[in-house]
């Protein structure tokens, strides 16, 4: 069953993330706190959207998808970023990831959404191959730029005075 994900789920969501994580070398970096989560998926406005998989056959929550709105300047429209898609090991190969991205997929139709784009690491050879078998579009063409940390600090710091013609901040 997929589902959206309520306030209840957060505790499950950050355990997976934090599964996710570990599986993609880097646990140190999932520091979300339960509190961001909650603020980030359920907020007066949210940043983010959850579904969540449950199959009961295989132990309750399975796995969940996070994602958010991005917008094209090219075409114009609104589009969906999978932030992450995890299916814990216990339930892989049952379909979960698939019903997770085809409902997705069925969230873009249903808005109007233009693309529905993720990133994948370079190593991650299954996921790779699961998802070229759903049709998807590898885009080697372009890199993922980061700037956080102390270069994002200095570079801020060059940042000139921003007006606002409505004068607000």
């Amino acid at each position: 069953m997929i589902r959206h994900a309520t306030p209840d789920d957060v505790p499950e969501i950050r355990a997976m993330i934090r599964e996710l994580a570990a599986y993609e070398r880097a646990p140190e970096q999932a520091r979300a706190a339960e509190e961001q989560l909650r603020e980030a998926l359920f907020g007066a406005y949210p940043a983010a959207h959850a579904l969540i998989a449950e199959d009961d056959d295989t132990g309750g929550t399975v796995g969940f998808a996070l994602w958010f709105p991005r917008f094209s300047t090219w075409t114009g429209t609104r589009g969906m970023h999978l932030e992450d898609l995890y299916v814990r090991p216990q339930a892989r190969g049952a379909g979960h990831g698939k019903a997770l991205l085809a409902a997705l997929a069925a969230t873009c139709r249903r808005t109007g959404y233009d693309r529905f784009e993720w990133w994948v690491l370079a190593w991650n050879t299954p996921t790779i191959d699961f998802y070229t078998s759903l049709g998807v579009e590898l885009l080697d063409e372009w890199k993922v730029c980061r700037l956080s940390g102390e270069p994002l600090g200095e570079l801020a710091a060059q940042a000139p005075q921003v007006v606002d013609p409505a004068g607000e901040g």
